[in-house]
């Protein structure tokens, strides 16, 4: 007999292993269809994860973070795919989950354009309409942070977990591509359309990093914005800083700048879009003085 513990406390017994998705499955048909992971004993498995013995078992569905995670790596997924069979002899070379979103970089033979974009989004449309299931391929360690992942008939080499079906992949869009050699593609992918549409209602506050390594800090500084009820995104793309600071001053009212020096010191510099230059601040002053002005919550 199996014994699982769910999160709520409550004690489920199967007499034969089972997998995280029939776990979800036993407990209704909804969870099953949300489930995008399960967490056992604290690790983050596939759907398809057998459960062979005694263990505390949650099911993640994009509504907590992980889960909206693991929706952004496997649209990352199906947008290799896509690539793949539009531009056969293009490279993958590297991705991740970024922010609200993911990237990732190619090799192509000939320098791709927003119209390309375009095209390589609609093909990932058609893929996510199709449903193909996406299942790790069995290896000698699968415990392992790297794995061969089937999605159709195309593979691919990624960190895991990933959602069982692309069926949940409904509310996602390519945003840029930058660079020449290679180009790093940049999308956002949301649980629903009306938090995508959400994500895209004009920002009061645009976070700005200078590099990749500000990326995890920049997006906390967006969440702690957004808590207070500031409409907040942030620009983790791998441009230069004046670069995304003259875009974005066309169009939004304030721009909090991050480098390594706010980064290490906790900090934030503050701008708005006229070039008045607010200094440095704590994320919460910043967040007290945009409520003072009247911008949390409008």
């Amino acid at each position: 007999m199996i014994h699982i513990t769910l999160s709520d406390g409550s004690l489920r017994e199967y007499d034969q292993p089972l997998s995280v998705y029939e776990l979800a499955a036993s407990i209704g048909p909804g969870l099953a269809k949300a489930a995008v992971a399960g967490r056992v004993d604290g690790v983050l498995v596939d759907c398809e994860f057998m459960l062979e013995a005694d263990a505390r078992v949650n099911i993640v569905t994009p509504q907590e973070p992980d889960g909206l995670e693991i929706l952004r790596r496997s649209c990352a997924l199906v947008l290799a795919m896509a690539v793949k069979q539009l531009y056969p002899k293009a490279h993958l070379q590297t991705g991740s989950a970024l922010g609200d979103g993911f990237f990732l970089e190619f090799e192509f033979e000939r320098h791709l354009n927003l119209v390309d974009l375009a095209t390589i989004e609609a093909r990932m449309k058609t893929l996510a309409a199709t449903n193909h299931s996406i299942r790790r391929r069995k290896t000698p360690t699968p415990t392992e942070q790297l794995s061969s992942y089937l999605l159709g008939g195309f593979e691919c080499v990624s960190s895991g977990p990933h959602v069982p079906a692309t069926r949940v992949l409904q509310a996602f869009a390519l945003e840029h591509i930058s660079g020449t050699s290679p180009q790093r593609i940049y999308g956002t992918c949301w649980s629903c359309q009306e938090e995508l549409d959400n994500w895209r209602a004009p920002p009061h506050v645009m976070i700005v990093s200078m590099d990749d390594r500000q990326a995890e800090y920049a997006q906390s500084v967006t969440e702690a914005l957004r808590r207070s009820g500031v409409r907040a995104r942030a620009d983790l793309r791998n441009e230069k800083i004046r670069h995304k600071i003259r875009e974005h001053s066309q169009q939004v009212p304030y721009l909090v700048v991050i480098g390594e020096k706010e980064k290490e010191g906790g900090f934030v510099s503050v701008r708005s879009r006229t070039g008045e230059d607010f200094g440095r601040m704590a994320v919460d002053a910043v967040c007290n003085w945009l409520r003072s002005i009247g911008i949390a919550g409008v």
